[in-house]
């Protein structure tokens, strides 16, 4: 099996996970199409909870930064989402990184976002699996042909 198709498996599963996750999560708290018992009875919908205030919750969650697109920037999107694999050694040697991560935008497939960061971009330390990243830039296919975001602005809650 070849790195890249080791690699597409492995995203593939994680996605899948991830979304089938975040429909039962959905579900459990009403929210879902399901007819799960969560739903209230008074039809008002269940507030997120501020990470600072949820029971048990030491420390609050990192803050990612706002990205934005440049205005004369064709075919830019924001994304951002939970890192499930990092690529730190490109193969073909220009120095960048590549991040593979879950994410609602899902730029390469439902549910999962790749983001390409240049050199000059690249965060240090890098960010690993779990942590929260967030960019923006244009998409483009990258040299296996899936759709990644090559980021002009790259974020890492830290």
């Amino acid at each position: 099996m070849t790195r890249f198709a080791l690699l597409l498996a492995v995203v593939l599963l994680a996605g899948g996970a991830a979304i089938i996750g975040l429909q039962a999560a959905d579900e459990d708290s009403g929210n879902g199409s399901g007819n799960g018992s969560g739903n209230r009875s008074d039809g008002a919908s269940k507030a997120k909870q501020d990470p600072e205030e949820r029971p048990g919750s030491g420390a609050s969650e990192p803050v990612l930064p706002e990205s934005s697109c440049p205005p004369d920037l064709a075919n830019c999107v924001i994304a951002s989402g939970r890192v499930i694999y990092v690529e730190a050694v490109d193969p073909d040697g220009d120095g960048d990184a590549h991040f593979v991560t879950t994410s609602d935008e899902g730029v390469t497939f439902p549910g999962v976002t790749v983001f390409d960061v240049r050199t000059d971009l690249r965060p240090q330390p890098l960010p690993g699996v779990g942590d929260l990243v967030g960019g923006a830039g244009p998409v483009f296919r990258g040299s296996r042909g899936q759709k990644q975001v090559e980021v002009v602005e790259f974020h890492v809650a830290r």
